[in-house]
């Protein structure tokens, strides 16, 4: 039989343990931006994004429709997911948001934005908007597609096509020009290793150290 002692030590515990916050508060959700478009007959054809607002990895699939689906790692800084997350938020987080100018124009590919947080799930579909947070947004989401797929390209040329390389990183260049890349500065360390590596040629060399300048000195 348990002492009068033993028996409110016991009850004291069991009023500690139901009046803790950490015992019965939800877990916090994360919510998670993700971006579509499928333009058939394009290059290329399927684009998905997906972005969580705290963590920096998000991930990419980029390829043809007949392509299998690999979704692949990448990160999105905390600034400029804030962006990101900032513009979901100016439209409802998508919620009855219909951004489609509904005019005959050319197809231009269906493009999907969907927030999810818990079991709160929206999402809209547009072929092309003027609604100015659905562009800016539409326009971050289609810069980071750009990156990874030059970031894909001079990988690929500098593991197989060294020769091709400048011709990589002139395409990269042509973009930065046009301040369409969100965040150049991922591809310091591919641009670094071309510059430092005598396997490659030298005017690839030296267009990769003069992109790297310029990318630190924007930076």
């Amino acid at each position: 039989m348990r002492s009068p002692v033993l028996r409110f030590l016991l009850l004291i515990g069991a009023a500690f343990l139901a009046a803790s916050p950490n015992r019965s508060a939800p877990a916090p959700t994360s919510a998670k931006l993700t971006f579509r478009r499928v333009f058939k007959a394009s290059a290329p054809e399927f684009i998905e994004i997906v972005v969580r607002e705290d963590s920096d990895t998000a991930s990419y699939d980029i390829r043809q429709l007949d392509e299998d689906p690999e979704a692949l790692p990448f990160e999105v800084s905390a600034s400029l997911r804030a962006k990101m997350f900032g513009y979901a938020a100016q439209l409802d987080h998508f919620q009855g948001q219909d951004l489609d100018v509904h005019r005959k124009i050319a197809n231009l590919g269906e493009k999907t934005f969907r927030w999810e947080s818990g079991a709160e799930v929206h999402e809209t579909k547009f072929n092309y908007t003027l609604n100015s947070a659905a562009s800016q947004l539409l326009q971050v989401f289609e810069g980071l597609a750009r990156q990874q797929e030059h970031v894909m390209l001079i990988s690929r040329r500098m593991k197989y096509d060294r020769l091709g390389v400048n011709d990589a990183l002139l395409q990269f260049e042509s973009d930065l020009n046009r301040s369409l890349l969100p965040e150049p500065q991922r591809v310091l360390p591919m641009l670094d290793q071309i510059a430092a590596d005598s396997k490659f040629v030298d005017i690839a060399r030296q267009r990769a150290r003069t992109l790297a300048q310029r990318i630190r000195h924007q930076g």
